[in-house]
Protein backbone atom coordinates (compact mmCIF):
# COMPACT_ATOMS: atom_id res chain seq x y z
CA UNK A 1 0.00 0.00 0.00
CA UNK A 2 2.66 2.34 0.95
CA UNK A 3 4.73 1.61 -2.25
CA UNK A 4 1.46 2.70 -4.39
CA UNK A 5 0.63 6.05 -2.41
CA UNK A 6 4.09 6.53 -2.90
CA UNK A 7 4.24 5.92 -6.68
CA UNK A 8 1.43 7.89 -6.94
CA UNK A 9 2.79 10.98 -5.03
CA UNK A 10 5.74 10.76 -7.41
CA UNK A 11 3.24 10.87 -10.39
CA UNK A 12 1.51 13.94 -8.92
CA UNK A 13 4.85 15.60 -8.56
CA UNK A 14 6.34 14.85 -11.92
CA UNK A 15 2.95 15.73 -13.83
CA UNK A 16 3.01 19.46 -11.50
CA UNK A 17 6.63 19.82 -12.93
CA UNK A 18 6.32 19.09 -16.35
CA UNK A 19 2.53 20.69 -16.61
CA UNK A 20 4.72 24.06 -15.60
CA UNK A 21 7.45 23.30 -18.13
CA UNK A 22 4.90 24.38 -20.49
CA UNK A 23 3.22 27.32 -19.34
CA UNK A 24 6.73 28.65 -19.62
CA UNK A 25 7.70 27.98 -23.00
CA UNK A 26 7.07 31.49 -25.00
CA UNK A 27 3.79 31.78 -27.04
CA UNK A 28 2.83 28.13 -26.37
CA UNK A 29 -0.35 28.90 -24.10
CA UNK A 30 -1.31 31.14 -26.88
CA UNK A 31 -1.32 28.22 -29.35
CA UNK A 32 -3.07 26.32 -26.39
CA UNK A 33 -5.49 28.76 -26.89
CA UNK A 34 -5.97 28.56 -30.94
CA UNK A 35 -5.97 25.01 -30.82
CA UNK A 36 -8.62 24.85 -28.28
CA UNK A 37 -10.56 27.29 -30.59
CA UNK A 38 -10.37 25.20 -33.75
CA UNK A 39 -11.06 21.76 -32.53
CA UNK A 40 -13.98 23.43 -30.58
CA UNK A 41 -15.32 25.32 -33.70
CA UNK A 42 -14.92 21.61 -35.63
CA UNK A 43 -16.49 19.41 -32.76
CA UNK A 44 -19.60 21.49 -33.04
CA UNK A 45 -20.33 19.73 -37.06
CA UNK A 46 -18.31 16.35 -37.10
CA UNK A 47 -20.49 14.23 -34.82
CA UNK A 48 -23.26 15.16 -36.84
CA UNK A 49 -21.99 15.53 -40.19
CA UNK A 50 -24.55 12.35 -41.22
CA UNK A 51 -27.48 14.00 -39.71
CA UNK A 52 -27.17 17.28 -41.27
CA UNK A 53 -26.30 14.64 -44.75
CA UNK A 54 -28.71 11.79 -44.69
CA UNK A 55 -31.66 14.01 -42.96
CA UNK A 56 -31.45 17.18 -43.18
CA UNK A 57 -30.24 17.63 -47.00
CA UNK A 58 -31.68 14.27 -47.53
CA UNK A 59 -28.47 12.53 -49.71
CA UNK A 60 -28.82 9.03 -49.80
CA UNK A 61 -26.20 6.73 -48.20
CA UNK A 62 -23.89 6.36 -51.06
CA UNK A 63 -24.05 9.95 -52.14
CA UNK A 64 -23.57 11.24 -48.78
CA UNK A 65 -19.81 9.34 -48.40
CA UNK A 66 -18.96 10.58 -52.11
CA UNK A 67 -19.94 13.72 -50.10
CA UNK A 68 -17.83 13.65 -47.35
CA UNK A 69 -14.81 11.79 -49.37
CA UNK A 70 -14.87 14.56 -51.58
CA UNK A 71 -13.81 17.15 -48.80
CA UNK A 72 -11.77 14.50 -47.47
CA UNK A 73 -9.97 14.57 -50.82
CA UNK A 74 -9.70 18.19 -51.07
CA UNK A 75 -8.56 18.37 -47.21
CA UNK A 76 -5.84 16.40 -48.54
CA UNK A 77 -4.26 17.87 -52.08
CA UNK A 78 -4.83 21.27 -50.59
CA UNK A 79 -2.82 20.74 -47.33
CA UNK A 80 -0.44 19.03 -48.84
CA UNK A 81 0.61 22.09 -51.22
CA UNK A 82 0.46 24.09 -48.02
CA UNK A 83 2.53 22.07 -45.99
CA UNK A 84 4.99 22.48 -48.64
CA UNK A 85 4.74 26.01 -49.44
CA UNK A 86 5.27 26.14 -44.88
CA UNK A 87 8.62 23.95 -45.18
CA UNK A 88 9.31 26.83 -47.73
CA UNK A 89 9.66 30.15 -45.76
CA UNK A 90 5.89 31.11 -46.23
CA UNK A 91 4.41 32.80 -43.22
CA UNK A 92 2.45 30.19 -41.32
CA UNK A 93 0.20 33.06 -39.79
CA UNK A 94 -0.59 34.03 -43.40
CA UNK A 95 -1.46 30.58 -44.13
CA UNK A 96 -3.41 30.01 -40.60
CA UNK A 97 -5.34 33.06 -41.21
CA UNK A 98 -5.98 32.43 -45.34
CA UNK A 99 -7.24 28.88 -44.13
CA UNK A 100 -9.20 29.89 -41.23
CA UNK A 101 -10.64 32.43 -43.65
CA UNK A 102 -11.67 29.68 -45.84
CA UNK A 103 -13.14 27.93 -43.19
CA UNK A 104 -16.12 30.72 -42.02
CA UNK A 105 -17.04 31.39 -45.88
CA UNK A 106 -17.17 27.28 -45.84
CA UNK A 107 -19.81 26.71 -43.06
CA UNK A 108 -21.78 30.04 -44.02
CA UNK A 109 -21.92 28.00 -46.99
CA UNK A 110 -23.38 25.12 -45.44
CA UNK A 111 -25.54 27.13 -43.15
CA UNK A 112 -27.44 28.55 -46.07
CA UNK A 113 -26.59 25.91 -49.06
CA UNK A 114 -28.83 23.05 -49.94
CA UNK A 115 -27.78 22.21 -53.81
CA UNK A 116 -25.76 18.65 -53.36
CA UNK A 117 -23.31 20.11 -56.16
CA UNK A 118 -22.62 23.40 -54.78
CA UNK A 119 -22.19 21.91 -51.43
CA UNK A 120 -19.31 19.42 -53.12
CA UNK A 121 -18.18 22.61 -54.48
CA UNK A 122 -17.59 24.37 -51.27
CA UNK A 123 -16.41 21.24 -49.22
CA UNK A 124 -13.36 20.66 -51.52
CA UNK A 125 -11.99 23.85 -52.31
CA UNK A 126 -13.07 25.97 -48.59
CA UNK A 127 -13.15 23.34 -46.63
CA UNK A 128 -10.37 21.59 -48.00
CA UNK A 129 -8.46 24.43 -47.45
CA UNK A 130 -9.49 25.18 -43.99
CA UNK A 131 -8.43 21.78 -43.06
CA UNK A 132 -4.89 22.61 -43.30
CA UNK A 133 -5.16 24.78 -40.14
CA UNK A 134 -4.79 21.85 -37.79
CA UNK A 135 -1.51 20.92 -39.50
CA UNK A 136 0.20 23.81 -39.74
CA UNK A 137 -0.87 25.08 -36.09
CA UNK A 138 0.85 21.51 -34.92
CA UNK A 139 3.95 22.13 -36.71
CA UNK A 140 4.71 25.69 -35.65
CA UNK A 141 3.75 24.57 -32.17
CA UNK A 142 6.47 21.66 -32.91
CA UNK A 143 9.08 24.34 -34.09
CA UNK A 144 7.81 26.40 -31.38
CA UNK A 145 8.99 23.79 -28.50
CA UNK A 146 12.15 22.85 -30.86
CA UNK A 147 13.45 26.70 -30.65
CA UNK A 148 12.31 26.74 -27.19
CA UNK A 149 15.19 25.30 -23.72
CA UNK A 150 12.97 21.76 -23.63
CA UNK A 151 15.07 18.77 -23.53
CA UNK A 152 14.04 16.50 -26.36
CA UNK A 153 12.84 13.82 -24.13
CA UNK A 154 10.23 15.76 -23.23
CA UNK A 155 8.51 17.23 -26.47
CA UNK A 156 6.20 13.97 -26.56
CA UNK A 157 4.68 14.74 -23.25
CA UNK A 158 4.73 19.07 -24.20
CA UNK A 159 2.65 17.62 -27.59
CA UNK A 160 0.75 15.28 -25.80
CA UNK A 161 -0.36 18.37 -23.31
CA UNK A 162 -1.24 20.52 -26.89
CA UNK A 163 -3.51 17.13 -27.46
CA UNK A 164 -5.05 17.74 -24.49
CA UNK A 165 -7.13 21.03 -25.22
CA UNK A 166 -8.14 19.37 -28.37
CA UNK A 167 -9.71 17.05 -26.02
CA UNK A 168 -10.91 20.27 -23.79
CA UNK A 169 -12.95 21.07 -26.47
CA UNK A 170 -14.10 17.98 -27.44
CA UNK A 171 -15.63 17.95 -24.21
CA UNK A 172 -17.51 20.44 -24.21
CA UNK A 173 -18.24 21.37 -28.10
CA UNK A 174 -20.37 17.64 -29.48
CA UNK A 175 -22.65 17.67 -26.00
CA UNK A 176 -24.09 21.81 -26.49
CA UNK A 177 -24.17 21.19 -30.67
CA UNK A 178 -26.59 18.23 -29.97
CA UNK A 179 -28.87 20.12 -27.31
CA UNK A 180 -28.42 22.87 -29.32
CA UNK A 181 -30.23 20.87 -32.41
CA UNK A 182 -32.82 19.39 -30.06
CA UNK A 183 -33.80 22.97 -29.62
CA UNK A 184 -32.24 25.06 -32.69
CA UNK A 185 -31.48 23.81 -35.89
CA UNK A 186 -28.02 23.39 -38.17
CA UNK A 187 -28.12 26.64 -39.46
CA UNK A 188 -27.33 28.04 -36.32
CA UNK A 189 -24.71 25.67 -35.80
CA UNK A 190 -22.75 26.36 -38.79
CA UNK A 191 -22.83 29.77 -38.17
CA UNK A 192 -21.23 29.40 -34.44
CA UNK A 193 -18.65 27.19 -36.43
CA UNK A 194 -17.64 30.17 -38.43
CA UNK A 195 -18.09 32.50 -35.69
CA UNK A 196 -15.25 30.24 -33.75
CA UNK A 197 -12.92 30.57 -36.78
CA UNK A 198 -13.14 34.15 -37.18
CA UNK A 199 -12.63 34.62 -33.01
CA UNK A 200 -9.13 32.61 -33.93
CA UNK A 201 -8.10 34.98 -36.85
CA UNK A 202 -8.31 38.03 -34.62
CA UNK A 203 -6.09 36.03 -32.07
CA UNK A 204 -3.94 35.35 -34.72
CA UNK A 205 -3.70 38.20 -36.40
CA UNK A 206 -3.35 40.60 -32.86
CA UNK A 207 -0.52 37.90 -31.14
CA UNK A 208 1.00 35.18 -33.23
CA UNK A 209 4.34 35.67 -34.33
CA UNK A 210 5.91 33.39 -37.01
CA UNK A 211 8.65 31.28 -35.66
CA UNK A 212 11.97 31.45 -37.34
CA UNK A 213 13.35 28.19 -39.74
CA UNK A 214 16.79 27.84 -38.41
CA UNK A 215 17.26 25.39 -41.02
CA UNK A 216 17.89 26.26 -44.37
CA UNK A 217 15.52 24.93 -46.98
CA UNK A 218 16.72 26.49 -50.30
CA UNK A 219 17.48 23.72 -53.10
CA UNK A 220 16.47 20.91 -50.11
CA UNK A 221 13.63 18.11 -51.69
CA UNK A 222 12.69 15.17 -49.79
CA UNK A 223 11.94 12.21 -51.83
CA UNK A 224 9.10 12.00 -49.74
CA UNK A 225 7.90 9.01 -51.87
CA UNK A 226 10.97 7.06 -51.78
CA UNK A 227 10.71 7.86 -47.46
CA UNK A 228 7.23 6.68 -47.58
CA UNK A 229 7.91 3.76 -49.32
CA UNK A 230 10.65 2.23 -46.64
CA UNK A 231 8.82 -1.02 -45.36
CA UNK A 232 8.57 -0.15 -41.62
CA UNK A 233 7.16 3.38 -42.77
CA UNK A 234 4.31 1.93 -45.50
CA UNK A 235 3.55 -0.32 -42.27
CA UNK A 236 2.96 2.49 -40.25
CA UNK A 237 1.12 4.67 -42.41
CA UNK A 238 -1.02 1.56 -43.72
CA UNK A 239 -1.91 0.53 -39.99
CA UNK A 240 -2.75 4.17 -39.34
CA UNK A 241 -5.08 4.46 -42.77
CA UNK A 242 -7.07 1.48 -41.74
CA UNK A 243 -7.40 3.45 -37.87
CA UNK A 244 -8.32 6.34 -39.27
CA UNK A 245 -11.05 4.03 -41.75
CA UNK A 246 -12.01 2.25 -38.87
CA UNK A 247 -12.72 5.96 -36.48
CA UNK A 248 -14.47 7.50 -39.45
CA UNK A 249 -16.89 4.79 -39.74
CA UNK A 250 -17.94 4.92 -36.54
CA UNK A 251 -17.95 8.72 -35.99
CA UNK A 252 -20.79 8.47 -38.86
CA UNK A 253 -22.18 5.19 -37.74
CA UNK A 254 -22.89 6.46 -34.39
CA UNK A 255 -25.32 9.41 -34.50
CA UNK A 256 -27.23 6.98 -37.12
CA UNK A 257 -26.79 3.68 -35.07
CA UNK A 258 -28.61 5.79 -31.97
CA UNK A 259 -31.41 7.53 -33.78
CA UNK A 260 -32.86 4.62 -36.08
CA UNK A 261 -31.66 1.68 -33.78
CA UNK A 262 -31.04 1.99 -30.49
CA UNK A 263 -34.35 4.40 -30.26
CA UNK A 264 -31.70 7.64 -28.83
CA UNK A 265 -31.79 11.53 -29.86
CA UNK A 266 -29.34 13.73 -30.59
CA UNK A 267 -28.75 14.69 -26.75
CA UNK A 268 -27.44 10.87 -26.86
CA UNK A 269 -25.19 11.74 -29.96
CA UNK A 270 -23.64 14.24 -28.16
CA UNK A 271 -23.31 12.50 -24.65
CA UNK A 272 -21.50 9.87 -26.51
CA UNK A 273 -18.99 11.72 -28.39
CA UNK A 274 -18.23 14.01 -25.26
CA UNK A 275 -17.52 10.71 -22.77
CA UNK A 276 -14.03 10.49 -24.04
CA UNK A 277 -12.34 13.74 -24.02
CA UNK A 278 -13.68 13.89 -20.27
CA UNK A 279 -11.11 10.42 -19.91
CA UNK A 280 -8.59 12.04 -22.68
CA UNK A 281 -7.03 14.71 -20.60
CA UNK A 282 -6.09 12.61 -17.32
CA UNK A 283 -4.63 9.48 -19.88
CA UNK A 284 -3.13 12.01 -21.96
CA UNK A 285 -1.52 13.16 -19.28
CA UNK A 286 -0.11 9.74 -18.07
CA UNK A 287 0.64 8.60 -21.54
CA UNK A 288 2.52 11.60 -21.94
CA UNK A 289 4.96 10.63 -19.48
CA UNK A 290 5.33 7.24 -20.51
CA UNK A 291 6.37 8.63 -23.55
CA UNK A 292 9.20 9.99 -21.89
CA UNK A 293 10.65 6.88 -20.52
CA UNK A 294 8.91 4.35 -22.96
CA UNK A 295 9.31 2.97 -26.81
CA UNK A 296 6.73 5.28 -28.66
CA UNK A 297 5.99 2.31 -30.69
CA UNK A 298 4.74 0.49 -28.07
CA UNK A 299 2.37 2.64 -27.00
CA UNK A 300 0.93 2.95 -30.54
CA UNK A 301 0.46 -0.33 -30.26
CA UNK A 302 -1.32 -0.25 -26.68
CA UNK A 303 -3.65 2.32 -28.84
CA UNK A 304 -4.39 -0.01 -31.78
CA UNK A 305 -5.29 -2.72 -29.24
CA UNK A 306 -7.99 -0.73 -27.16
CA UNK A 307 -9.59 0.59 -30.68
CA UNK A 308 -9.93 -3.40 -31.23
CA UNK A 309 -11.35 -3.98 -28.36
CA UNK A 310 -13.79 -0.65 -28.26
CA UNK A 311 -14.88 -1.69 -31.77
CA UNK A 312 -15.50 -5.08 -30.82
CA UNK A 313 -18.20 -4.35 -27.48
CA UNK A 314 -19.81 -1.71 -29.29
CA UNK A 315 -20.45 -4.05 -31.95
CA UNK A 316 -22.99 -5.87 -29.25
CA UNK A 317 -24.68 -2.76 -27.48
CA UNK A 318 -28.12 -2.70 -27.66
CA UNK A 319 -28.94 0.55 -25.74
CA UNK A 320 -27.42 4.48 -25.65
CA UNK A 321 -26.72 3.96 -22.39
CA UNK A 322 -24.04 1.09 -22.53
CA UNK A 323 -22.08 2.60 -25.31
CA UNK A 324 -21.01 5.42 -22.25
CA UNK A 325 -18.59 3.38 -20.77
CA UNK A 326 -17.51 1.36 -23.89
CA UNK A 327 -16.15 5.40 -24.71
CA UNK A 328 -13.77 5.07 -22.25
CA UNK A 329 -11.73 2.59 -24.28
CA UNK A 330 -12.07 5.36 -27.29
CA UNK A 331 -10.32 7.97 -24.90
CA UNK A 332 -7.53 5.82 -23.84
CA UNK A 333 -7.36 5.04 -27.79
CA UNK A 334 -7.33 8.63 -28.71
CA UNK A 335 -5.16 9.82 -26.04
CA UNK A 336 -2.30 7.73 -27.48
CA UNK A 337 -3.15 7.28 -31.64
CA UNK A 338 -3.87 10.88 -31.54
CA UNK A 339 -1.71 12.29 -29.23
CA UNK A 340 1.21 10.79 -29.74
CA UNK A 341 1.33 9.66 -32.95
CA UNK A 342 1.96 13.18 -34.41
CA UNK A 343 5.35 13.32 -32.56
CA UNK A 344 5.58 9.96 -33.74
CA UNK A 345 5.53 10.37 -37.41
CA UNK A 346 7.49 14.22 -36.74
CA UNK A 347 10.45 12.02 -35.90
CA UNK A 348 10.17 9.79 -38.99
CA UNK A 349 11.44 13.79 -40.43
CA UNK A 350 12.26 15.93 -37.93
CA UNK A 351 14.24 18.83 -39.94
CA UNK A 352 10.84 19.57 -41.75
CA UNK A 353 8.12 19.38 -39.37
CA UNK A 354 5.37 20.78 -41.99
CA UNK A 355 5.71 17.80 -44.34
CA UNK A 356 6.54 15.40 -41.13
CA UNK A 357 3.31 16.67 -39.61
CA UNK A 358 1.17 16.67 -42.87
CA UNK A 359 2.46 13.49 -43.63
CA UNK A 360 0.38 12.21 -40.92
CA UNK A 361 -2.52 14.28 -40.86
CA UNK A 362 -2.87 13.12 -44.58
CA UNK A 363 -2.91 9.63 -43.90
CA UNK A 364 -5.72 10.42 -41.63
CA UNK A 365 -7.45 12.32 -44.13
CA UNK A 366 -6.72 9.22 -46.46
CA UNK A 367 -8.51 6.88 -44.26
CA UNK A 368 -11.06 9.39 -43.65
CA UNK A 369 -12.14 9.39 -47.73
CA UNK A 370 -12.26 5.29 -47.28
CA UNK A 371 -14.24 5.27 -43.85
CA UNK A 372 -16.55 7.67 -45.86
CA UNK A 373 -16.81 5.99 -48.76
CA UNK A 374 -17.40 2.63 -46.67
CA UNK A 375 -19.50 3.74 -44.70
CA UNK A 376 -21.84 4.83 -47.34
CA UNK A 377 -21.85 1.55 -49.45
CA UNK A 378 -22.11 -0.44 -46.04
CA UNK A 379 -24.81 1.51 -44.54
CA UNK A 380 -26.59 1.01 -47.83
CA UNK A 381 -26.36 -2.82 -47.78
CA UNK A 382 -26.19 -3.94 -44.22
CA UNK A 383 -27.63 -2.62 -40.70
CA UNK A 384 -25.82 0.16 -39.01
CA UNK A 385 -24.99 -2.01 -36.01
CA UNK A 386 -23.18 -4.72 -38.30
CA UNK A 387 -21.11 -1.74 -39.91
CA UNK A 388 -19.23 -2.26 -36.62
CA UNK A 389 -17.75 -5.06 -37.65
CA UNK A 390 -15.84 -3.46 -40.51
CA UNK A 391 -14.23 -1.66 -37.76
CA UNK A 392 -13.12 -4.57 -35.58
CA UNK A 393 -11.62 -6.03 -39.40
CA UNK A 394 -10.03 -2.82 -40.12
CA UNK A 395 -8.00 -2.11 -36.23
CA UNK A 396 -7.34 -5.70 -36.17
CA UNK A 397 -5.72 -6.03 -39.42
CA UNK A 398 -3.64 -2.73 -38.43
CA UNK A 399 -2.68 -4.37 -35.08
CA UNK A 400 -1.06 -7.14 -36.90
CA UNK A 401 0.53 -5.06 -39.30
CA UNK A 402 2.46 -2.95 -36.36
CA UNK A 403 3.48 -6.24 -34.57
CA UNK A 404 5.01 -8.31 -37.81
CA UNK A 405 6.08 -5.53 -40.14
CA UNK A 406 6.33 -1.63 -37.98
CA UNK A 407 9.55 -1.97 -36.44
CA UNK A 408 12.57 -0.30 -37.69
CA UNK A 409 15.53 -1.85 -38.82
CA UNK A 410 19.15 -1.14 -38.74
CA UNK A 411 19.30 -0.62 -42.25
CA UNK A 412 16.31 1.79 -42.49
CA UNK A 413 17.72 5.37 -41.58
CA UNK A 414 15.48 8.10 -41.88
CA UNK A 415 16.41 11.29 -43.58
CA UNK A 416 18.41 12.01 -40.06
CA UNK A 417 15.43 10.87 -38.15
CA UNK A 418 15.82 10.34 -34.42
CA UNK A 419 14.90 7.13 -32.95
CA UNK A 420 11.17 6.34 -32.92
Amino acid sequence: MTGMIDLLSKFITATKTRTALVWRIPTFPLLLLLNFMFCLSISLFIPFSSIYGLDLIGMSNIKYGIFMTTMAIGGVVISTYIGKLSDRKTSRKLILIITSFAAIIGYIGFAYIRDYYLLSFVAFFLLGAASATMPQLWAHAREVVENSNISKKEIPYVMNVFRMFMALAWTVGPAFAGWMLVWLDFKNLFLMVATGFFISIIIISIYLKDEPNKIDMTGRQVALGKFIFKPYIMANVLAMFLLHAATTINMQNIPQFVTKELGGTEAHVGIIFSVPPVFEVPLMIMFGILATRLDLKLLIRLGFLFSFLYFLLIWNVTAPWQIYPLQILSAANVAITAGLAVTYFQNFLPKEQGTATTLYMNTQKIGQTAGFLLFGYFSSIISYGNVFIICVVFTGVGLFILLAFGKETEKSGVLGAVST
